[in-house]
């Protein structure tokens, strides 16, 4: 009986080392690349921007939903959340964030995301336009590829908060109509 238990203590020992051996080697490492999109962006249930500054400065020149246009080449482009901010201040702005709401005008479902805007500047005087549709470059921003705005087939109802340290929040709204629209591109 003696003899027995170190020969099974070696098994065990030995057993779990291949054990080990085997799933250390199988694992995969993945390395992210740089400039990547996260795809992965999800509702959230209440506003977080806390933003109560009264200064003005920022503004939304133009919020589109459907029927864009690319504002530099002036051709049509696939439906996605598409906006215009103005800086209308002598000062340089950075750290944006956006809290957009989508409601469906048939059924009420909403759904709200928020997102910092990272990368985005805007120096005095200037507009920039932006996009929520999945791509990567200056200016594209993730978006919900299952959102209402994409899989409801009912008006959806757009409202939009924009914020920057410092200045008043910027708000619009926008509309689908009804039908699906343009797929992301």
């Amino acid at each position: 009986m003696k003899k027995i238990i170190p020969i099974v203590v070696v098994a065990v020992i030995v057993i779990g080392g291949l054990l080990t051996w085997q799933l250390t080697k199988s694992k995969k490492t993945v390395t992210p690349t740089k400039n990547t999109v996260s795809t992965q962006v999800l509702p959230v249930s209440s506003n977080p921007i806390q933003n109560t500054s009264q200064q003005a400065g920022l503004g939304i020149a133009a919020a589109d939903v459907e029927n864009n246009v690319d504002p530099s080449t002036k051709q049509a482009i696939s439906d996605r959340l598409q906006l215009t901010l103005q800086n209308t201040s002598s000062q340089s702005m950075s750290n944006l964030e956006i809290y957009y709401e989508m409601k469906d005008a048939k059924t009420g479902q909403s759904e709200a995301y928020h997102q910092t805007l990272t990368g985005l500047q805007i120096a005095p005087s200037e507009s920039k336009t932006i996009y929520f549709d999945n791509q990567t470059g200056a200016g594209h921003y993730p978006e919900n590829k299952y959102s209402l705005y994409r899989s409801s087939q009912n008006e959806v109802d757009f409202t939009i908060q924009v914020s920057v340290p410092g200045f008043k929040p910027a708000t619009a709204t926008a509309k689908k109509s009804a039908g699906t629209g343009e797929t992301s591109g």
